[in-house]
């Protein structure tokens, strides 16, 4: 495969999507078809990439991490 035909599945449009928190109230868009890593929950989804993208713009407020959770 060469690497002008690769995707991030991170970065595929094609792909559901969900959204996770971890402790410290930091977000992540995680393929729908990846396990969950260990620590994080479910906040929304499965849902497109653009509709995980919107809550996230929507409900993170800070994106510092170092800011205290919640």
């Amino acid at each position: 495969m060469s690497h002008e035909n690769y995707l991030n599945p991170f970065d595929d449009e094609q792909l559901q999507f969900t959204v996770l928190s971890n402790a410290q109230d930091q977000y992540s868009l995680w393929p729908e078809f990846a396990e969950r890593p260990q620590g994080w929950e479910t906040r929304f989804g499965p849902a497109s990439r653009s509709s995980c993208i919107d809550f996230v713009e929507r409900h993170w407020k800070s994106i510092n991490p170092f800011s205290a959770a919640r």
